[in-house]
């Protein structure tokens, strides 16, 4: 039975700041951002936004009333979550009017989240493969104004529709696992800014990168030379370059030539938007579909996804025949392009302005467009509005 991605939806802000103009006022290099990072804007989420928006506004790309009927389970991965007992999942499926008879919860491990959702997704798929699975990666970034992780920061979401015969891809049934527990990134209790130690992290990730894909080649008896693209976890673009360099040292130069071009094409999105945690694996794989000429049915593609803390997984997939039509339904590139660039200065308005923790707090929503926004709270519950 093959379980996999059916449909793919994502969302982010309609506002960005241009990464050189960051690096100028940051009396930086804007070589450090844009080579050196890999970044060339940024996502600057509104007030109006929260996780649970951004989600909404995700799944709405994609879910059919036909869809819906058979949902069974919702699993929303974030660490950006906005309760500390009622899950994502469930403000998401009151706002969605989604079905009740439903199954819905919120994965926490950093930006792995996602990555665990499609895993308990295809043990449900087993038990009840006529029933279908959202799975959500959505997460707003925050390091600080001006602190070393600032240039890291974005936010938005990705919503994976996970269902038997899917039309996008079909995982493969071998993957490989690892785990640290490692103080690389962490967000204190009642604090919205994460912590990082910047140089322990990457060099984890890219450790583990290396401890899965081996294992995986010993699971799965396949090589470098059976894949077309590999896709990473994108905290910041030039890691997952790191990344593949590290697979790809000493290998036949033609088939490197060929993995770095889709690497340039599974980058694309997350060089323009930044970090979404949870969602910056599938955001990246979203991009190589949109962005790669020489995608074909049939083809294999490795993931590598990462979450700080530490857990990291290496699978596989398989491209389906109609990956192509279902991919064209949506143009995310115009999310892309149809946004809005402000200044630094506004940036950091916007950014101070973020809704944590408050009792009572009516936010204005008539200048933010999307469908779904967040209205603030009331007697500490969060109230919504749809447009």
């Amino acid at each position: 039975m093959k379980i996999g991605i059916d449909k793919i939806g994502f969302f982010t802000s309609d506002l960005y700041v241009d990464m050189r103009e960051l690096a100028q006022q940051r009396q930086e290099d804007p070589a450090k951002y844009l080579i050196g990072i890999g970044q060339k804007k940024m996502a600057v989420i509104r007030p109006t936004q929260d996780v649970v928006t951004l989600a909404a506004n995700a799944v709405d790309q994609i879910l059919s009333e036909a869809d819906r009927q058979k949902l069974g389970l919702v699993i929303f991965g974030t660490e950006s979550g906005v309760d500390n007992s009622k899950s994502t999942a469930a403000y998401l499926a009151g706002l969605l009017k989604l079905p009740e008879k439903l199954q819905v919860v919120e994965v926490k491990q950093a930006c792995y989240g996602a990555t665990a959702g499609l895993d308990f997704a295809q043990g449900y798929l087993c038990l009840h493969p006529e029933k279908k699975v959202l799975v959500i990666g959505a997460d707003i970034a925050r390091y600080g104004l001006r602190t070393p992780g600032e240039p890291t920061q974005g936010g938005g979401a990705v919503a994976m529709l996970v269902t038997t015969n899917p039309r996008i891809i079909a995982f493969e049934p071998n993957s490989a696992v690892a785990m640290r527990d490692a103080n690389d990134f962490w967000r204190p209790l009642g604090e919205s800014e994460a912590r990082v130690a910047g140089k322990f992290s990457n060099n984890l990730y890219l450790d583990l990168l290396q401890e899965v894909w081996q294992e995986y080649q010993k699971t799965a008896g396949l090589q470098l030379i059976d894949f077309t693209a590999f896709i990473f976890h994108l905290p910041y673009t030039k890691l997952g370059l790191k990344g593949l360099r590290s697979l790809t040292s000493g290998n036949d130069l033609a088939i490197n030539s060929q993995l770095f071009k889709q690497f340039e094409a599974a980058r694309s999105y997350n060089s323009q938007v930044g970090n979404l945690y949870t969602g910056s694996l599938y955001l990246s794989f979203l991009s190589l579909l949109q962005n790669s000429p020489k995608l074909q049915a049939g083809q294999r593609i490795g993931f590598y996804s990462y979450g700080s803390g530490a857990q990291a997984e290496f699978f596989s997939g398989l491209l389906q025949p109609k990956f192509k039509e279902q991919i064209a339904q949506n143009d995310f590139k115009q999310i892309l392009t149809g946004r809005r660039k402000i200044s630094v200065a506004d940036y950091e308005s916007l950014y101070q302005q973020q809704v944590i923790q408050t009792t009572e707090h009516k936010l204005r929503t008539t200048e933010d467009l999307a469908k779904y926004v967040f209205a603030g709270t009331h007697e500490s519950q969060r109230t919504y509005e749809i447009h």
